[in-house]
C-alpha cells in the first residue's frame, strides 16, 4: 500500500469519523500489532474504531475505493494470527460497537453488536431465565464477533454445540460498503442459499459482521461438576467413552493430562485435588432439579465403578471455582512456562482421542518436546500446546512446520481434521491441504472471490 493510498484515506475517513477515532499514532499502531497469538504480529498503517454500521459501511468503501487491506479485530483473544494486518493496511477494531441491543424473552434471541463481550451476553440473557451456551476459555474477555469469526466452541459444546448453532441473524457489510441483513428472530428459514452458516467460521475475509442475533435457551435450574481423577489418561478417556454411549449427556466433559495438572500446580502455587493422579476428568452435569442432576453423578459413579470417597463434587458457586480453576489456567500456565509455544486445536472423534493423544506424545518424546494436552473430551476437541522452552529462536522457528504437518496428520489420520474451534486464521492456511482436497479449496477461492473480488477484507488468511 502507498504513502499516497494512506494518506487519502486519512483525509476521507476524517471527513466521515471524529479524528479521535481515527489513529495514525506509531506507538498505538503497535498495540494493536499482536493478538494471543504466540511469536507473530503485524502493525497496521491505520486504526479506527467505527461506533455504527453505517461508519463501517463508509470505511469499507474508502479500502474498496483505494485497495488497502481491511483487517476486521474484536478482543484480540484469537490464536492463529486471524485478526493481524500482517500485510499492513487498515484494522478495524470493534471494541467500540460493544452494546448489547435486546434480550428478547418471548422469542429466546439476544440481538448484539460484534464488540460485546460472551461472558455478559450470557450474564445479560441469565436475568430473564435463559441461558447463551457457548463458553470459549477466554470467555470472560473475548468478543462475541470474534467467536461468530472463527465458529468458536467452549467446554459445554458436547451438549449444547458451539457459536454456529447459535447464529440466526446477520448485519453484515461487504467488501464494496454495501450492507445486507441475514436471518432474523425467526427458527426456521429455507429461504435460498445458507450464507449465515457461511459467513460464520470466515474469518473475516467475506464481509464485515456488524450485528448478531443469537437464539437463546431456558437456563437449566441446578448444576454441578464432577471432579474424577484416575491412575492414567487411558482410563480416563476409556471412562469418557463409557459416559458418552450411556444415556447420560453431560453438558461438559473437559480433560487434563498429567503433564497439565503438573505445570498447572506449579504456575498456581497450589496443590491439586488428587495430588497423586495422573489425568483428570472434569464433568459438569445439569438438569431441571437437584434429584435429576445427583441421580446422573450416581449413575455415572456406578458405570465408571469408581469409589464416591475418590471424586470432589461441586455444587456452590465457590466450590466449581475451585475445581474448575485448574482447567482455566492451563494456557496461562503455558504461556508463564514458554512465553513461545505452539497451540494447536485439532478435533477428532470421540472415540479416537486415546490414539490421537498417545501418538503425539509418542512423536514429542521422540524429539524432545515437552507438550501439554488438555480439552474437551466430550466432544474430540484436543488442545495441543508444546513449549520452546530452552529450544533456540531459530531452530524453533525451522521445526515449526514440520512439527504443525505431524500434528495434523496425525489428527487426520485419527478421522478428524486441523482445527475444532479456533479457525484457521494464517499460522494454519499453508496446510489446509492436509484436511482438504484441491477441489475443495479452489471452491472455498471462488467463494472468496464471489463475496471479496478485490481481496481486500483479511488478505492471506484461511484461503
Amino acid at each position: 500500500m502507498t504513502d499516497e493510498a494512506i494518506n487519502e484515506a486519512l483525509q476521507l475517513l476524517r471527513v466521515s469519523m471524529p479524528q479521535e477515532r481515527v489513529i495514525f499514532d506509531r506507538d498505538i499502531l503497535e498495540t494493536y500489532a499482536r493478538d494471543e497469538t504466540p511469536d507473530i504480529s503485524g502493525i497496521p498503517d491505520i486504526l479506527v474504531f467505527p461506533v455504527s454500521t453505517r461508519e463501517v459501511s463508509e470505511i469499507a468503501k474508502i479500502c474498496s475505493r483505494l485497495c488497502i487491506p481491511l483487517i476486521p479485530r474484536g478482543k484480540g483473544t484469537g490464536v492463529t494470527g486471524g485478526a493481524l494486518a500482517l500485510e499492513g493496511g487498515m484494522l478495524l477494531s470493534f471494541e467500540k460497537m460493544n452494546k448489547i441491543l435486546e434480550i428478547d424473552r418471548e422469542n429466546l434471541v439476544a440481538v448484539v453488536e460484534p464488540g460485546a463481550i460472551t461472558r455478559d451476553i450470557d450474564e445479560a440473557a441469565k436475568q430473564y431465565g435463559l441461558m447463551y451456551p457457548p463458553d470459549p476459555s477466554s470467555l470472560d474477555s473475548c468478543s462475541i464477533g470474534g467467536n461468530v469469526a472463527v465458529g468458536a466452541g467452549g467446554p459445554h459444546a458436547v451438549k449444547y454445540g458451539t457459536t454456529r448453532d447459535y447464529v440466526i441473524g446477520l448485519e453484515c457489510v461487504c467488501a464494496d460498503g454495501d450492507i445486507i441483513n441475514l436471518g432474523g428472530k425467526y427458527v426456521k428459514n429455507a429461504t435460498g442459499y445458507g450464507l449465515i452458516p457461511l459467513l460464520v467460521g470466515s474469518e473475516g475475509t467475506l464481509a464485515l459482521i456488524t450485528k448478531i442475533t443469537l437464539r437463546l435457551i431456558p437456563r437449566p435450574a441446578c448444576a454441578i461438576d464432577m471432579l474424577i481423577p484416575f491412575s492414567d489418561i487411558g482410563r480416563a478417556l476409556e471412562s469418557v467413552e463409557k459416559i458418552t454411549v450411556s444415556k447420560i449427556i453431560p453438558a461438559a466433559i473437559e480433560f487434563m493430562e498429567e503433564d497439565a495438572l503438573h505445570l498447572v500446580a506449579e504456575f498456581l502455587g497450589a496443590k491439586m485435588p488428587f495430588p497423586a493422579a495422573r489425568a483428570h476428568l472434569l464433568v459438569e452435569l445439569d438438569g431441571h432439579n437437584d434429584e435429576e442432576v445427583l441421580r446422573q453423578a450416581q449413575n455415572i459413579v456406578t458405570l465408571l465403578k469408581i469409589d464416591e470417597n475418590n471424586i470432589l463434587i461441586a455444587q456452590t458457586d465457590h466450590e466449581k471455582e475451585r475445581v474448575w480453576r485448574a482447567r482455566r489456567s492451563i494456557r496461562e500456565a503455558i504461556a508463564h512456562k514458554s512465553p513461545i509455544f505452539l497451540a494447536e486445536d485439532t478435533v477428532v472423534p470421540r472415540a479416537s482421542v486415546q490414539k490421537f493423544i498417545l501418538a503425539l506424545k509418542k512423536e514429542f518424546t521422540a524429539r524432545n518436546l515437552y507438550s501439554i494436552m488438555f480439552g474437551h473430551a466430550g466432544d474430540g476437541n484436543v488442545h495441543v500446546d508444546v513449549l520452546k522452552g530452552d529450544i533456540t529462536r531459530d531452530a524453533w522457528r525451522a521445526m515449526l512446520p514440520d512439527l504443525k504437518a505431524a500434528i495434523y496428520r496425525t489428527a487426520v489420520s485419527c478421522g478428524g481434521t486441523i482445527s475444532g474451534e479456533h479457525g484457521i486464521g494464517f499460522l494454519k492456511k499453508a496446510h489446509l491441504p492436509i484436511a482438504m482436497d484441491e477441489h475443495t479449496l479452489q471452491l472455498m477461492r471462488r467463494i472468496k472471490q464471489a463475496f471479496d473480488p478485490q481481496g481486500i477484507l483479511n488478505p492471506g488468511k484461511v484461503v
